[in-house]
Formats: structure tokens, sequence, C-alpha cells
């Protein structure tokens, strides 16, 4: 178990006080045995005339803020400290069943599971399918969690990283034929291989960090990216293609949910000229806690545009990003 506190902040700028819509937060992490909340603030400048916490379909934390003045700036700012507890690729255990590919997923997990299973890209020349059918052994047996595996360090080993600051995803096809992308890119793709194979999968939109220090993780600068796939025996388990993580180490679910669309960190609105936005910043911090550990911060990044996986949906006038 390691004790982290997480610091996040983002700041939008307008060249005069602009009339601020409600905003929808998903920021504070999702709490499970794996990962247990401490303490938790949530700082909103200028001040919101309403904050309320809901939890979604998907059983995500998300605050709604409301305004009830101008301002020149927008500051929102996410402190937690946290219990974090690592599972790496060999603590993954799978019922006998379904150690091996393909299987059926049991019925009382199915009628849950459907959606998740579903396809939400086209693919009428089975591009994705052929992609993801090579990590099937064709004359001898496939196991299911290292074919995951290999599909995750395939990603990670063929497929480029490339920073892309603008809103929205690529689409699988586009991915795999480009042979880059994002953090966000290699999620959805890989979700979308797994669906080709049958398998439950979700988009996760959290934070990375580097446990030792020793690796050189890409993808990390503010939110992240990465996969949920649905295994008997463990329930949901974590696949990073970006960095070929397995497992939980080193990262910190703060939403899930189907696609990514549903894990915006910050969506809102704003009324004002275009002009008037000057743009944002985004900062993550992730620091073990000094009681429990000497190591220094394990991630500190500034960003002066949009966040990989963060992005603004507005349903009037300009959005903030």
């Amino acid at each position: 178990m390691t004790i982290l506190s997480l610091k996040h902040v983002t700041h939008y700028l307008y060249a005069q006080p602009v009339a601020l819509g409600e905003h929808r937060i998903m920021v504070r992490p999702l709490e499970s045995y794996d990962q247990k909340l401490l303490e938790s603030a949530l700082t909103i400048t200028p001040t919101p005339s309403e904050v309320r916490w809901l939890q979604d379909v998907f059983g995500n934390a998300v605050a709604i803020a409301r305004f009830g003045k101008r301002s020149r700036e927008l500051r929102i700012e996410s402190r937690v400290r946290m219990e974090h507890s690592p599972i790496r690729h060999d603590d993954i255990q799978i019922e006998g069943y379904a150690r091996r590919y393909p299987f059926t997923y049991s019925s009382e997990d199915t009628p849950d599971l459907v959606r998740s299973i579903e396809r939400a890209h086209h693919d009428p020349e089975r591009v994705v399918d052929d992609w993801a059918r090579q990590f099937i052994r064709q004359k001898r047996t496939t196991e299911t969690l290292p074919m995951l595996m290999e599909m995750t360090t395939t990603i990670r080993q063929e497929f480029t990283y490339f920073a892309r600051f603008q809103k929205g995803t690529q689409t699988p096809i586009e991915t795999i034929r480009k042979k880059q992308g994002t953090c966000r890119d290699f999620a959805v793709l890989m979700i979308e291989a797994a669906r080709a194979l049958g398998l439950a999968a979700r988009f996760v939109s959290g934070y990375l960090y580097d446990p030792e220090r020793t690796i050189a993780h890409v993808g990390g600068g503010n939110t992240h990216a990465w996969v949920r796939i649905f295994l008997p025996g463990s329930g949901w388990v974590e696949f990073d293609p970006t960095n070929g993580i397995v497992g939980n180490r080193g990262l910190i679910r703060v939403a899930v949910a189907r696609d990514p669309y549903h894990v915006v960190p910050i969506s809102g609105t704003w009324r004002g000229f275009p002009s008037d936005n000057l743009g944002m910043s985004v900062s993550v911090e992730v620091c073990r806690d000094a009681t429990t550990d000497d190591a220094a911060a394990a991630a500190v990044t500034e960003v002066p545009e949009l966040a990989d996986v963060a992005s603004l949906k507005a349903s009037r006038g300009p959005s903030p990003a």
C-alpha cells in the first residue's frame, strides 16, 4: 500500500469578465478496494453559487458547479490524499473456464456486461477484427491473459505516442493505419479490439505515476487514459497500452465508462466573445507521502494547452477548451 497526495489544477483565463455556465467536474478518484480516499477537497475560483455532488450511471463522482457572477478566470483545484494498493499482472486470477480463449461469460454476468461488449465504431472492412485476431493462436491454445498482455505490449512497441491537444479521439481504424496516436486513441483501439473478440471493455480516465521513478512513462502529462477488461475471477482488470502496463500499478482511476465522451474531466460553458478566451493551463502533481515513503514527487507537469483527455463541451457560445 502506498499513500499518495494528488493536486490537479485547471486554470482558464479571459480577457474580460465572462458569464460562466454550469460546469461538470470529474476529478475525484473512485473509491474501491485498491483505492481509498483519506482526504479530498475541491476549490473553485470564483466561488460558485452552488456546488452539488452526484454519482453518474457508471458510479463516477461528479461535481456540478453553478455561478452567479461574471469572472475573468475559472480555477478548479482538486487535492486528494489516498491509499493506493498496486496490483501486478501476476496477481490477476482468472476462473478456470475463462483462462483459455474463447470463453463465454456466465449467465449472471452477461446482462450487465452486454453494453460493454457492443462495438462503438463501424468496421465494414474488418480492419479492427483482423488486427485483433492476430493475437489468437491458430495451432495451439490461446491463453486469455497472455493474449491481452501481448495486445497491450504490441501497441506500446509498434505504435508511436503522439501528443494531440485537440479534443476527441481517432477512430480505431485511423490509429491502426497511422500507427500513432494519444493515450486515449490507444485506449479506444484496445477497447474495440477486445470487443471484437467478445470481451467486455471500458474506457478509464485517471492519473499516471511511476512508483519507483525508474520508468519513462508517456501519456501522463495531466490526465491519462487506459482500458479495463472484465475477466472472471478478478473482475475489471487494468490494461494501459500506452505504457504496456497490466494491472493498476502506477494507475489511479478517476472515471470509468463505455466510451471517452462520458469521462471528460471538466465540461462546461461560458458566454462572451471568442476573442475573450486567453487559453487554459493544466498541472498535475502526484507525490508519495513523506511519512510512508522518502520518494519525492512522482510526476509534476504543467501543460499550456488542453489536457490529453480533458476537453470541454459547450451547449451555447464558445467553449473554454
